[in-house]
């Protein structure tokens, strides 16, 4: 007769396997989940600053502050096996020279996390705003309407800086959208560059090219000022 060990095992042997056929064909399910997310931006005010960035700076430098309206529909993402979703938002440009290292500048300005209903507890937001979101998603195990925001002149979290200092009168910026669905089980998922079955590339999502401004005269006539008194 076998020993209460391998009974143990046999039975603990069987349970992970069978934890593991049912979370694959949980993580499998979102393949035929449609997706189709889609979003418009546009800036509305952009402006480039001398001075320090972030509080720990040590020397000042040009950083660039850009205020953006938003509108997306990200609702498509929401499935019952998301924990939640990261939204992001970059600026991007050229880089200087055609460089092929990197032929792409990229940098954050804003971002958030939208949690499911189920992910509520996750959220580091205070005890107010915490009750608030519960009592939203009262009796729901799915909540779409979480996907769709709508910022309208949106200021930035992050301003935009260079490592040469220099960012004024930088040419072909654009603002783009990303997303980061973060499911309870299976693989991270990012924008798709393409249509891959049911799921739909993003529609739309960038902004109209516009060149960042150069600093004002008014900035560099105080400057001159002072170093001649």
């Amino acid at each position: 007769m076998h020993t209460s060990l391998v009974r143990i095992q046999n039975a603990f042997g069987f349970f992970t396997t069978v934890c593991f056929v049912v979370a694959a064909f949980i993580a499998a399910s979102d393949l035929i989940t449609p997706r189709a997310p889609s979003g418009t931006i546009k800036t509305t005010n952009v402006q480039v600053v001398r001075g320090r960035p972030h509080y720990y700076s040590t020397k000042k430098e040009e950083y660039a502050i850009l205020k953006f309206s938003l509108d997306a529909d990200l609702s498509s993402l929401f499935t019952w096996n998301t924990k939640q979703v990261f939204v992001y938002v970059t600026a991007e440009w050229p880089s200087a020279g055609g460089s092929s290292t990197n032929a792409t500048n990229q940098a954050v300005i804003w971002d958030s996390i939208i949690t499911s209903p189920s992910a509520d507890h996750l959220q580091n937001i205070g005890p107010a705003a915490m009750k608030k979101l519960v009592k939203s998603a009262a009796g729901k195990s799915i909540d779409p309407s979480r996907g769709k925001l709508s910022l309208k002149n949106q200021k930035p979290k992050y301003q935009i800086t260079h490592p040469t200092g220099k960012i004024a009168s930088t040419e072909d910026v654009a603002l783009r959208l990303h997303y980061n669905v973060q499911p309870w089980v299976g693989l991270l998922t990012w924008n798709q560059e393409r249509d891959i079955g049911l799921w739909s590339k993003m529609k739309d999502g960038v902004s109209k090219k516009f060149a960042l401004p150069a600093i004002k005269k008014k900035e560099e006539e105080k400057k001159k000022a002072g170093n001649k008194s």
